[in-house]
């Protein structure tokens, strides 16, 4: 593998003729931490002279192709020390550079030019990056520092509410967000049922939102896609940090195997609440567990190999009577090849894990489902010239599906062991993705994606009458399961469905005045998967299943329109976007549908249809001792399911209701306000002050409109779907931290971080149910909170 393939080659060849006939060379190499050579992602590398530019990849590398001649580099990224150098560039050239953080004692360095231009030049859109710095600032609950919780804060960006799984982007569900870890898919991202997320800060190096305008190497999920990559590990010396907190603590250790070569990183997180349960007579507990592990070795200038992986586990039990144990294992092989100066491959083998589990000991079985991937990616960037980049790539996902597996727990129990059909599915995708500077005012970002997922054989599958798998009945107006009319037995060497989507991309990006730029994208996903969850946040035993003969594939077509605008060279920042996104095979339940242990599960699903749309506002403050950021969105998130084309019963047509009379409904992640403001304020070295406000709009649920009287008892019944709202939903969360002084002159460095969650004691509802008073036999409605006030305290130290 010294040269390069003859697919590059074609391709270089091809866009080389776009290129001007004067000689040039190559300005290449990789950007680290001085400290820690630990790569760093997203550095901003510009050449003042030519106005252009160009920003390091996922391992720090970049590639810079510019005419003969002498010029000025300017290197910048948050939190670092700028570093300017002259080149004489008369041959191709490779320098690799190591900032230094912005704290350290050095020599300052005075950048004339106005580095954030870059990004607004960028055709990239909805796109947000929170460093982990700034991710730690953020007052959070019991103390904690959280990925989702921060993501929370920005436009676009909702939760079903406290104690919730997982996110919501730009009105869309929870399962239509990609999430990966150093490229693994994470399949639950939540600790304790949503207090906590599974990502651990200190392992973190990276983190970036998509929210639209996605590049084509990604697909799979029709919403966001939150890709997030680990730290590589010090290869200079050994570093530990953690911190103790009022639940979790944590420890993270790095260092070299081989001093600047190679390096490991072991990070380990856990909740010790459940220890002190006893002391109160309380025989329940609810833990948590993970761990992060890296090791990566440079074997040569052109040669890097990375190994990574995740493990975690969550365990919730009932007097041990009941015990509910899910998490993910995830593990990645990376290689990095350097073909050329201008080519950059990286290939990865990735395995990928989500377990849940039960133990019912008081009915006497065990309960174990999950789904498994295996997944091969290669992926290659061509820097062709300063002006064009491209992106190219596969890749391939093996699914196994376990639905569930019963297992009697003793031989008393007179339980049958029972295995729910489990399901297989391959997904292939193939990308090219370009970014083309067209002139100095206007980039465009365009590439297409095409996808293929292969239903794979099972053992049994229902056959229906008709091909239907529910039935309407146009007496009572209701969805039913329907009988089916005989079973098969495919096996698994054939196929039972196969689906083929071009998922075409294109971002334009038009600068005015060198500060301020608008931007369009179109996005088109297409997404395999599917979460059976009928609840508003989705909950460990909630099962994925793969589209096949009864659901069909999720296709999305969305459209952005945004203008952005750098203020006080860079200090300040506005973007506005709006947004409008149309999501066909978008699947609801029948009344009553039953999701759990469900070998048919077809026979509840109905394919609708979704649409959202909106405007978003982000105001940030960037430099000074004050930084924060001020996020509005307004939007709508509705969803339909009409009734299904007329069917025939002695002759006669019935036409179905659908589901709402075939109206739109509001999604329960519907949240026509949301605001969000977070704020930094660094009075001096000792102490640093933050506070986040947070105010949404009443997430959308089901109150009853009525009742009667059956038999004695008092029988409620609703009216439309999703018609009600629980009330609105505000709090202030408050939090200081205390660097001692004395900090600056040893090695065990400390900070003691005070918070307080929901300062004003706010009982925001998580629910709201009805029922009758039986003192006085008249209905009231319940309101259920989960946190009032919650004062927390965290040290934290490295040395």
């Amino acid at each position: 593998m010294n040269k390069p393939t003859k697919t590059a080659s074609l391709i270089f060849l091809f866009f080389s003729c776009l290129s001007y006939g004067q000689q040039k060379f190559t300005l290449s190499g990789t950007v680290s931490e001085a400290s820690s050579n630990e790569t760093l992602i997203g550095v901003t590398m510009v050449i003042p002279e030519l106005s252009t530019g160009v920003t390091t990849n996922e391992y720090g590398f970049f590639s810079l192709t510019l005419p003969e001649g002498e010029y000025q580099i300017q290197v910048s990224y948050l939190g670092f020390q700028d570093i300017v150098l002259t080149i004489s560039l008369t041959e191709n050239l490779k320098v690799n550079f190591q900032m230094h953080e912005a704290a350290e004692e050095l020599e300052e360095v005075v950048v004339t030019e106005n580095v954030e231009k870059l990004d607004i030049r960028k055709p990239q859109m909805s796109v947000n990056s929170l460093s982990v710095e700034t991710i730690k600032k953020i007052p959070v609950i019991l103390g904690e520092a959280d990925v989702i919780k921060a993501i929370l804060l920005l436009p676009g960006v909702t939760s079903a509410g406290e104690g919730a799984s997982g996110f919501n982007v730009r009105g869309g569900a929870v399962d239509q967000n990609l999430i990966l870890l150093d490229e693994a898919i994470i399949f639950n991202s939540s600790h304790l049922f949503g207090f906590f997320s599974v990502f651990n800060p200190d392992a973190i190096k990276d983190i970036k939102l998509y929210k639209g305008g996605i590049p084509a190497r990604y697909g799979g999920r029709v919403s966001s896609v939150l890709d997030i990559f680990q730290k590589e590990g010090n290869s200079k010396e050994l570093k530990v940090n953690g911190g103790i907190g009022v639940v979790a603590s944590r420890l993270l250790v790095e260092g070299p195997i081989i001093k600047d070569k190679a390096a490991f990183l072991v990070g380990g997180r856990g909740s010790y609440a459940h220890l002190f349960l006893p002391l109160f007579d309380v025989d329940n507990s609810a833990y948590f567990f993970d761990l992060n592990t890296k090791l990566n070795y440079n074997i040569n200038d052109k040669n890097s190999i990375f190994l990574s992986g995740y493990f975690g586990r969550d365990v919730f039990s009932i007097s041990e009577s009941f015990v509910n144990t899910y998490g993910n294992t995830v593990g990645n092989f990376r290689w990095n090849y350097l073909f050329s100066d201008k080519l950059f491959s990286n290939l990865s083998l990735i395995y990928s894990d989500y377990y849940y589990g039960l133990k019912l000991d008081f009915v006497g079985f065990n309960w174990n489902s999950g789904i498994q991937n295996f997944n091969v990616k290669y992926d290659l960037k061509h820097y062709i010239s300063d002006k064009l980049q491209i992106n190219y790539g596969l890749n391939n996902i093996y699914y196994r599906f376990n639905p569930g597996k019963i297992e009697p727990s003793n031989a008393e129990s007179g339980i049958v062991e029972e295995q729910l059909i489990q399901k297989y599915a391959n997904e292939f995708a193939a990308y090219i993705d370009v970014e083309h500077d067209i002139t100095d005012n206007l980039s465009l970002g365009y590439g297409l994606r095409f996808s293929s997922f292969i239903r794979l054989g099972q053992d049994e599958l229902n056959v229906y009458e008709n091909n239907d798998p529910v039935f309407f009945d146009p007496f009572t107006l209701v969805y039913r399961e329907a009988e089916p009319t005989s079973t098969i037995n495919p096996g698994r060497k054939g196929s039972l469905a196969t689906f083929s989507n071009l998922e075409p991309r294109i971002s334009a990006a038009y600068t005015i005045g060198g500060n301020s730029s608008i931007k369009a994208s179109y996005t088109r996903l297409a997404q395999y998967l599917h979460l059976l969850s009928n609840t508003s946040s989705p909950t460990p035993l909630d099962v994925w299943t793969p589209s096949g003969p009864f659901v069909e594939p999720q296709l999305l077509d969305q459209y952005a329109l945004g203008y952005f605008r750098n203020m006080k060279n860079g200090d300040y920042s506005f973007e506005t976007e709006v947004f409008y996104k149309d999501i066909k095979n978008r699947i609801d339940y029948i009344d009553g549908a039953n999701l759990i242990a469900n070998n048919s599960i077809e026979q509840v699903i109905l394919n609708g249809k979704a649409r959202a749309y909106g405007l978003e506002l982000l105001l940030r403050k960037n430099e000074g001792n004050f930084q924060g950021w001020l996020a509005y969105t307004l939007s709508k998130s509705e969803q339909q399911t009409p009734g299904r084309v007329p069917t025939f019963d002695n002759g006669r047509s019935n036409l179905e209701s659908g589901i709402n009379f075939g109206e739109w409904y509001n999604t329960p992640y519907d949240k026509t306000h949301d605001i969000s403001l977070f704020g930094s304020y660094e009075l001096n070295k000792k102490w640093t002050f933050n506070t986040t406000f947070v105010y949404q709009t009443g997430q959308p649920t089901n109150y009853p409109v009525g009742q009667f009287e059956f038999q004695g008892l008092t029988i409620p019944y609703y009216g439309l779907r999703n018609k009600e709202r629980l009330p609105d939903y505000h709090r202030i969360d408050l939090s200081a931290t205390l660097t001692p002084r004395k900090n600056a002159d040893r090695k065990w460095k400390t900070e003691w971080v005070f918070s307080i969650y929901n300062l004003y004691n706010r009982r925001n509802a998580a629910s709201i149910n009805f029922r009758r008073n039986q003192d006085t036999g008249v209905n009231e409605a319940v309101r259920t909170s989960i946190f009032g006030i919650v004062p927390a305290v965290t040290y934290n130290f490295k040395f």
